[in-house]
């Protein structure tokens, strides 16, 4: 009996084995490359249990967005709300202690509208935060669900509010700065024709009877300031377009060694003028031959602008005493050179030095306007320093002096960065390979 069982098992045993091997055959071959059927993780599971781990999936990917999601009743109660728009403020506080949270008046106001018309209702706006902090920018989109459901949709646009905002401000503040020069060259042109409005309308003779000579004079005073004006208006457009390219508007050039000695040289060949007619002495007394990595266009205009600022802050030669000096001084390692401009001019106001590097800010407009600075100087060198990989910083006591530091690579991008574990792994191998 038990041998008649044993084989009555063997033959059902085989009986399967051989019923899925025709199943296997009958098969057909799926294509080389094709995905392979999606196979039940839990296939014993019953069909309500799989869907609540779908659920409770769903829920824990909800909460991991960056955009708030939130759900509202037929009665604008929270139904389901995620900790993104928890965080961005679209739950508030019942009115009464301890009350249910409500969803802000906003996001109401915008949902009932998305339940009565059934369309997709959006805006954008910034939301107070307090505390002194920037509004909260959100693009709010409210669709309807059916059964006066309505979810909520709330993505974070404060960012691209800023940039917004700093974009208003620049071209203000361009409008501001060109208006200036060019109102002012304007009144000067029309003095300039009244002063010479007789010389044109007159004879030789009249000419040699009428006294011209202070008419001449006038309209040599004007057309100096014509030509002041003008000239710095075209180094702010000049300076705009710098600017622009350093922000992005064009690429940057691929970093090439560059001289620390050859960049001094020509800043000070560049300054050499303006100092001279301030009687101030510019001084390289530095370590020699030391290279940074970069443009050196944009690495000359940026100790330019230093040295140049410099020099327009430091007061005029005295008689009788030293010349004020403006000295550069370079130092460096395997991985780093700094470059530092210090002057003995009129320093910055602890409160001025956070905001310096910002476009348009002056410390003193007067006598920025007086010097012809445009105000742009610092934020180009901060775009030169960062575009590059460094930085630049300054110390200042006021009635002492100022210095500047350029911070820059002494190496180029690349080598900063170590080998990838597996092409180190790759190098050592093909060593031992060869030496074998």
């Amino acid at each position: 009996m038990a041998a008649s069982t044993g084989v009555a098992v063997g033959a059902a045993g085989s009986l399967v084995a051989m019923r899925r091997r025709a199943v296997h055959h009958e098969e057909p071959a799926r294509p080389v490359g094709y995905p392979p059927e999606p196979v039940d993780p839990e296939p014993d599971l019953p069909p309500q249990v799989r869907r609540a781990g779908a659920k409770g999936l769903g829920r824990r990917s909800l909460d991991a967005l960056r955009v708030g999601v939130m759900v509202l009743d037929a009665e604008d109660r929270p139904v389901l709300v995620n900790p993104a728009a928890k965080e961005m403020g679209l739950l508030r506080a019942g009115t009464a202690v301890g009350g249910t949270p409500v969803a802000h008046t906003v996001v109401r106001t915008l949902a009932g509208q998305a339940r009565r018309t059934g369309t997709r209702r959006e805006v954008e706006l910034d939301l107070p935060r307090g505390n002194g902090r920037d509004p909260l920018g959100v693009h709010i989109r409210a669709v309807a669900l059916g059964d006066g459901h309505v979810t909520i949709e709330a993505a974070d646009v404060t960012e691209a509010h800023r940039v917004a905002r700093v974009r208003r401000d620049f071209v203000a503040n361009v409008s501001h700065e060109l208006k200036t020069p060019v109102g002012a060259v304007q009144l000067l042109a029309e003095a300039l024709l009244d002063a010479t409005a007789e010389a044109a309308g007159s004879t030789p003779d009249e000419l040699h009877e009428a006294d011209v000579l202070h008419d001449l004079a006038a309209a040599r005073r004007f057309a100096e300031r014509i030509q002041h004006e003008s000239t710095r208006l075209g180094r702010l457009v000049s300076e705009l377009l710098d600017l622009a390219r350093l922000q992005g508007g064009e690429p940057l050039p691929e970093p090439a060694p560059v001289s620390v000695d050859r960049i001094i040289a020509e800043v000070i060949d560049r300054t050499r003028t303006p100092a001279s007619a301030k009687g101030l002495e510019v001084r390289f007394v530095s370590r020699r031959g030391l290279t940074v990595y970069g443009s050196e266009s944009q690495l000359v205009a940026a100790v330019a602008n230093l040295v140049e600022n410099a020099v327009a802050y430091s007061p005029d030669a005295e008689e009788g005493k030293p010349p004020p000096r403006v000295t550069i001084t370079a130092k460096g390692d395997a991985d780093w050179v700094e470059i530092a401009v210090r002057d003995q001019g009129i320093g910055i106001e602890p409160k001025d030095l956070d905001r310096i590097f910002e476009r348009f800010y002056r410390a003193d407009r007067a006598r920025s306007r007086a010097t012809g600075g445009t105000g742009l100087g610092l934020a180009i060198v901060k775009h030169i320093a960062t575009n590059h990989g460094g930085q630049v910083e300054v110390a200042s006591t006021v009635g002492v002096g100022s210095t500047f530091t350029l911070r820059l690579p002494a190496r180029p991008p690349d080598a900063a960065l170590p080998l990838p574990l597996s092409i180190e792994i790759a190098a050592e191998s093909a060593g031992v390979k060869g030496s074998a």
